[in-house]
């Protein structure tokens, strides 16, 4: 359904006032002075805060599972991304006014269920961010990566390494559910799990993305 343009202004002002927070949070822990207030009434979700600079990653966390309400969430990320990325050093004051910050609030991931490799290739869109899953090892990829990476193969293939799986993990036949283990008491479950490690399993969701300009 199109939005009227009050709609649009309101969702575009809301956007904005979001932003801002993520940038409060971030200038104000630089610069040592209060935090700014959040809203406590929220609904929960899941949130990812990215900072670029002069167009390259600067930091990036979030949580694909929703468990703080959505100011919230905007602000422990903000500050995780600018301060605890253990990929870069935490920024520095000199380079706040060169940061842009980029906010994406995810839908509820939705499990794949396929048939071979090339079904779960059929299965995907650029439009889709993607969770696998083998065992303890996790990973996933916001949208914007199939910018970088915009071959399905390359995608999977760059992913499981980021999950520290072999590249070619995704290729692997899927086996995700054994109804059995499913319903065994959790100690057993475990155990049978040991003895027949799952599959690897794919999950995917879609982001509303807002950054600054």
């Amino acid at each position: 359904m199109k939005k009227t343009a009050g709609k649009e202004d309101e969702h575009d002002a809301r956007f904005s006032a979001l932003l801002a927070l993520a940038r409060a949070a971030i200038s104000a822990r630089l610069l040592g002075t209060p935090a700014p207030a959040v809203a406590r009434g929220d609904a929960k979700a899941a949130v990812f805060v990215t900072l670029t600079k002069q167009g390259e990653l600067r930091g990036c966390i979030g949580h694909l599972e929703a468990h703080l309400p959505l100011q919230e969430a905007i602000v422990e990320n903000a500050l995780a991304a600018a301060f605890s990325d253990p990929r870069f050093e935490p920024l520095h004051a000199s380079e706040l006014e060169q940061v842009r910050i980029e906010v994406s609030v995810l839908t509820p991931p939705r499990e794949l269920h396929y048939n071979g490799a090339q079904e779960l290739l059929d299965s995907l869109s650029s439009d889709d961010g993607v969770i696998i899953q083998q065992g303890m090892r996790k990973a996933t990829f916001l949208p914007q990566v199939w910018e970088q990476l915009p071959g399905k193969e390359a995608f999977l293939s760059h992913l499981c390494q980021k999950a520290g799986l072999r590249a070619d993990a995704w290729k692997a036949k899927q086996s995700i559910s054994d109804p059995v283990v499913e319903k065994m008491p959790s100690a057993a479950k475990g155990l049978a799990q040991g003895a027949h490690p799952q599959g690897l399993r794919v999950w995917t969701y879609r982001v509303e993305k807002f950054c600054e300009q």
